[in-house]
């Protein structure tokens, strides 16, 4: 740093006092300021305000020692908080940001990603008594992927959300023994799979209840945080005597208060980073004993859950399943890997597909955004209404360098898309992070016969799938009806569309893609979920093909839905609005989806497990969710709770899922209301979102019995629905009408499937499924 004066030493009416060079009457170069509280830096000056190297140390014996720049912590630096914290890393604006590690004063330490200041991103937590986890953090808690093992040595290998178990994962006991399943919110939830160490089947339940209840202790161990408490300020009194620009915006350095006992997880992503720290060696192991367990256990327990109580158990004896049946085991116990980093390398294609399609939705977005909002005009649908651009590999002046291959881009009527999604609510910056952020798209495997390609953005908000060239040109058809049937109608049914995009490869490879809202992803965990069409012919699943993630089909679904009387009014108001809007436009073979969350009962919640989580959290049982009612139905069920709308006391923030206005409901005198899930939250009911239903299962009986009763189980739920497979033209598959006839039995004939005739059919269908009370 030049140094521009002479050293100078000025004492201030205020009790400050500078000694070292100035430039002009303000401070440049080195220089040593001493604040009347006791506060000193000692370091390099640029025109008044901290910049470069220096060391500053606060009366609390707080000290910050690295870099500064315009008055601010910016760059790399040690800060030694008085509570005995240490933080040495990159900081942005006062704030932790960037790679660093921090050294809490209970020994604990952190070693990772931070976003201004919390730990956000890949990163290590180690406890002082020997929990570790390497995961990825979101808001200073573990959300993502991640693995933690405690120091007993049980070990979580799955997903999280807000510092608790959420999601599909693996948890190995110390004992050998693994439960591979679902957890929603810290609670097991869904379909799983336990596996004991042993071969001893009574030996199952003592192992877990003993694990629970030693969960429990280690739970309120962990969950003690200590807050850091340093808030150091520079002042500012030096600006009153000598220029105002003197340390102007300096403002109050401070270290965001961060609970210690938070958690971390780790997303695949992140796992690239992670890939050789030692830690990441522990879901390996889990995965090889599981796959050996499978060679020499001879029993296994396939379990289902509700909020954490055992619903159902079926105990499946390992040594007699066919060979078959424990290729599929080893499969599941292999899913995991499968997800892990390295996946796009077993599908090289598909991953160039991916990042060409971010690349070329980056550019359009980009593009089409900035130009000035204006009336939809007719020539917005035509034939020239597109972006057309090439992304070679080298990058051109237009297009950035990539590492895939070269492709040509192709965005379909861009304009009407981008109104599409400002009448969605969606901003254009949340699309295009969602889809085109670093964390990638996830490949699913088809659910259909169709043979499209399904992608799924890293946060679950879209859903990506390949059309046919068919499909593509009845969506370019249907699109200006589309635009006016959901812009006059904000509560439709049927499926969101944001876009509609071409890439050409060589040899003339085209692959076209549509993307939509992903209707599943929901406050609250489907359990079952159904692609139902009003036909029986072939809409079965076999049993041995079920489990949480299936779509059921007609034939599967054995419930009667029972609904307050202004919500069904509602949904059958929009669905006959949908379907005659299908029906104009000549589509067919179209689908309800409908997604079911099952509310524990309540003559089960004693058997409720603890939260698996590194918090504790307390529950109170006479104040959970759900239960099984007796004598007439209750609408809403009691377990469900219909309250008047409160905005301020429910997200209002709009999702790929969510439909328009507020419900509203007789229950309460025909308000808009919102749902209450004792002991879960509080939820915004719209059309085809959180609908509370009680769900009616007719009971088998014996055959043998003297008396024949009709008999009924009844569950509380919240549906989720939508329209979907929107691109079926009845005048294409009439062309198709021959090959029908050459067969045996026509399962769909023509006449069966004009577009009137089909949602007729669908809708009496419907009528069924959610029957209005006498």
């Amino acid at each position: 740093m030049e140094n521009c004066g002479s050293i100078t030493e000025k004492l201030f009416s205020n009790g400050d006092a500078y000694v070292g060079s100035f430039k002009a009457m303000l401070p440049h170069g080195r220089g040593k300021y001493t604040w009347s509280d006791g506060s000193v830096y000692d370091g390099c000056w640029e025109e008044g305000k901290m910049t470069g190297e220096g060391r500053l140390i606060w009366p609390s014996g707080a000290s910050y020692e690295g870099d500064f720049s315009g008055g601010y912590l910016h760059g790399f630096g040690v800060f030694n908080g008085s509570d005995g914290s240490i933080y040495r890393g990159v900081w942005r604006m006062n704030t932790q940001h960037g790679i660093g590690r921090k050294q809490y004063q209970n020994s604990d330490v952190y070693d990772g990603c931070w976003k201004e200041g919390v730990r956000e991103g890949s990163g290590r937590y180690a406890w002082s008594n020997g929990n570790m986890y390497v995961g990825n953090w979101k808001d200073g808690k573990m959300s993502g992927r991640g693995v933690m093992k405690w120091f007993d040595g049980d070990l979580f290998d799955g997903f999280w959300l807000n510092g608790f178990r959420h999601g599909s994962g693996c948890y190995r006991f110390a004992d050998g023994s693994y439960y591979f399943g679902g957890w929603t919110k810290g609670l097991k939830d869904g379909h799983g799979m336990f596996y004991p160490a042993g071969n001893k089947h009574h030996s199952v339940t003592r192992c877990s209840d003993w694990k629970n209840e030693k969960r429990k202790k280690q739970l309120s161990n962990l969950s003690s945080a200590n807050s850091e408490s340093v808030k150091p300020k520079v002042k500012r009194s030096l600006s009153d005597k000598i220029s105002s620009g003197l340390l102007k915006g300096s403002g109050s350095l401070s270290v965001k208060t961060i609970s210690q006992g938070e958690d971390i997880a780790l997303d695949d992503s992140s796992r690239d980073i992670l890939a050789c720290d030692s830690s990441s060696a522990l879901s390996q192991s889990s995965r090889d004993d599981k796959t050996d367990l499978l060679e020499t256990g001879s029993v296994a327990y396939e379990r289902e859950y509700t909020q954490g109580v055992l619903m159902k158990e079926r105990i499946i004896n390992i040594s007699r399943l066919s060979r078959k049946s424990k290729q599929r085991l080893k499969f599941q116990a292999k899913e995991v890997k499968r997800r892990s980093c390295v996946a796009f390398l077993e599908g090289r294609k598909s991953y160039y597909l991916m990042l060409n399609l971010q690349l070329g939705i980056r550019y359009s977005v980009g593009k089409i955004t900035p130009v000035p909002i204006r009336e939809v005009r007719q020539s917005d649908f035509g034939d020239q209404a597109r972006i057309k651009m090439y992304f070679p590999r080298k990058g051109s002046q237009f297009t950035p360098s990539h590492h895939s291959v070269d492709f040509y881009w192709k965005d379909y009527c861009p304009m009407v898309f981008r109104y599409l999604r400002e009448l969605f609510k969606l901003d254009a910056a949340d699309y295009m992070m969602s889809i085109c952020g670093d964390d990638g798209l996830r490949e699913l495997s088809s659910p259909g016969k169709s043979g499209s390609l399904f992608y799924l953005s890293r946060d679950d908000r879209f859903v990506i799938k390949t059309l046919k060239k068919s499909e593509l040109k009845v969506l370019l058809k249907m699109l200006p009806y589309y635009y006016n049937h959901v812009k006059e109608h904000d509560n439709t049914l049927i499926t969101k569309v944001f876009g509609v995009h071409r890439i050409s490869l060589r040899r003339g490879k085209k692959v076209r893609f549509v993307v939509m809202g992903n209707m599943f992803l929901t406050e609250l965990r489907i359990h079952r979920r159904y692609d139902l069409k009003g036909s029986s012919h072939g809409r079965f699943t076999k049993k041995d093909r079920i489990d949480e993630t299936t779509t059921l089909k007609d034939l599967d679904l054995t419930y009667e839905f029972h609904m307050d009387k202004l919500l069904r009014e509602a949904l059958f108001k929009q669905l006959s609005l949908d379907c005659g809007f299908l029906e104009s436009q000549n589509i067919i073979d179209y689908s309800l989806l409908l997604g079911l969350h099952f509310r524990a009962p309540e003559n089960l919640i004693s058997l409720l497990q603890p939260p698996d989580s590194v918090h504790k959290v307390e529950t109170n049982p006479d104040h959970l969710e759900g239960g099984i009612s007796q004598g007439e139905l209750s609408i809403p069920p009691r377990g469900l709770i219909l309250v008047t709308h409160e905005p301020s006391s429910v997200s209002a923030t709009p999702g790929p899922h969510a439909r328009g206005s507020t419900l509203r409901a007789m229950s309460v005198g025909d308000q808009e209301v919102d749902l209450l899930l004792p002991g879960t939250g509080r939820l915004r009911v719209q059309l085809g979102v959180n609908m509370p239903a009680q769900a009616n299962q007719r009971v088998m009986q014996d055959e043998s019995a003297s008396v024949q009763v009709e008999l009924f189980e009844v569950y509380d739920v919240v549906l989720y629905l939508g329209i979907i497979d929107i691109l079926q033209d009845y005048n294409t598959k009439k062309k198709l009408e021959h090959t029908y006839k050459s067969f045996q039995f026509d399962p769909m004939s023509i006449s069966a499937t004009e577009p009137k005739i089909y949602s007729k059919r669908f809708l009496n269908f419907l009528e069924k499924v959610f029957p209005a009370e006498p």
